[in-house]
């Protein structure tokens, strides 16, 4: 989640740009994507019977929406699972942006239901993320071990064959592996040579990465075999706008020491989600900060890791731009051009080999994107590509 105080405007988008990332040689061969589904959740969404939460954000009103809240917000959906059943298991993210004001927030994955035929999406359920086990060797928020948006800063997902999660987190960044059911496996995972703000091993020592911009996206290959945590932020030392695209072994629960860089477009940009498509390619959501009209960036990249023109960077193709999407159906009541221009859009899985299923993080109660002074609803869309992405069978498991 972004602070929401970080507004992109023209000027800052244009100013210190990186060595611009290359399409893959012989051209894209991508051309505008189409609208197929819309479907929303309202913002003011809440978790029947749970505990009250917000506290800490002051009393606001925050676009025309007052605070604390009697309930837990099904929000901010920062990863996304496909359970080829017609539901998927969102996500959420820490709470409302920072360590210190998400105490009350309870981490949790939720089973939603998107209906693009009445343009609506149904919550059927959840789980809350806990560690009773004690796998945590740090003092977590709550004695009942429960964690909460102080605990964690939860981002990206990926459920196993097995049933289990695996999370990618910002405040280490860890890797954290869950149950089926939501309970910490092990211990968390660090990432050799990385460390965040909030990660409570400096010991006095500078962090390497900005707050907020550890593990964004979170790739499964098509095997299953490996994790590719996807920093969001740039490691102190290392090229301004490159990122670090490293690879985790799952069976021997270590890294393998091999990594690959995804250079974004712009040093004011940051990453969304990625998502496996075969054994080289990955789907790379990068976006500037801006929301509503001031957004201007809002893409999908096909990152490729044979890096073909040898500048040691992965190869991008532009696959969508959020900004300009077709809509010749006027689907969800919107004209022939359909935006997704929230300053948050953190999820991205595969429906079919030319359909991409879209969501984005709300900052419940903090981003309005869509039309000012009201706060986002969670949207979900599907977007048609121009052409087939020729994805490796398992990318659809």
């Amino acid at each position: 989640m972004r602070r929401l105080s970080i507004m992109v405007t023209a000027a800052v988008l244009t100013a210190g740009l990186a060595a611009p990332a290359v399409a893959h040689p012989g051209g894209t061969g991508y051309g505008r994507a189409t609208l197929t589904g819309f479907a929303s959740l309202p913002a003011e969404t809440f978790v029947p019977d749970s505990e009250p939460s917000g506290a800490a954000i002051g009393a606001g009103p925050f676009n025309g929406i007052a605070a604390p809240f009697a309930h837990q917000p099904v929000q901010g959906f920062s990863g996304v699972v496909n359970r080829r059943d017609g539901t998927f298991d969102v996500l959420s993210d820490n709470g409302y942006g920072n360590k210190a004001n998400s105490a009350d927030f309870l981490l949790r994955v939720h089973r939603i239901k998107p209906d693009t035929r009445t343009g609506k999406v149904e919550v059927l359920g959840g789980f809350n993320l806990s560690d009773p086990d004690r796998q945590v060797p740090f003092a977590l928020t709550r004695a009942d071990r429960v964690l909460t948006g102080a605990d964690f800063d939860v981002e990206s997902i990926q459920r196993m064959p097995d049933g289990t999660y695996w999370i990618g987190d910002e405040f280490g960044p860890w890797l954290l592996h869950f149950s089926a059911k939501g309970r910490l496996l092990q211990a968390p995972i660090a990432l050799d040579g990385v460390r965040a703000p909030e990660n409570p091993y400096l010991n006095g020592a500078q962090p390497n990465i900005a707050s907020s911009k550890g593990f964004e996206g979170l790739v499964r290959s098509v095997d299953g075999r490996h994790l590719y945590p996807l920093l969001e932020g740039t490691v102190t030392g290392d090229t301004p706008g490159d990122l670090r695209f490293s690879e985790f072994d799952v069976r021997r629960g270590k890294y393998t020491g091999k990594r690959y860089v995804y250079r974004l477009e712009s040093t004011a940009n940051a990453i969304g989600d990625a998502i496996a498509v075969d054994r080289h390619r990955f789907l790379v959501i990068e976006r500037d900060g801006g929301q509503g009209d001031t957004a201007e960036f809002k893409r999908i990249y096909l990152a490729d890791t044979r890096d073909r023109d040898g500048d040691g960077l992965m190869d991008k193709t532009l696959v969508a731009d959020l900004l300009d999407i077709a809509n010749p159906k006027g689907l969800g009541g919107f004209g022939e051009t359909f935006r997704f221009p929230f300053q948050t859009i953190e999820d991205v899985n595969l429906v079919d080999d030319r359909t991409l299923a879209v969501l984005n993080d709300n900052n419940f109660p903090f981003s309005s994107g869509r039309t000012a002074g009201k706060a986002d609803d969670n949207e979900f869309i599907t977007i048609r590509l121009s052409a087939p992405l020729h994805a490796d069978q398992r990318a659809f498991r």
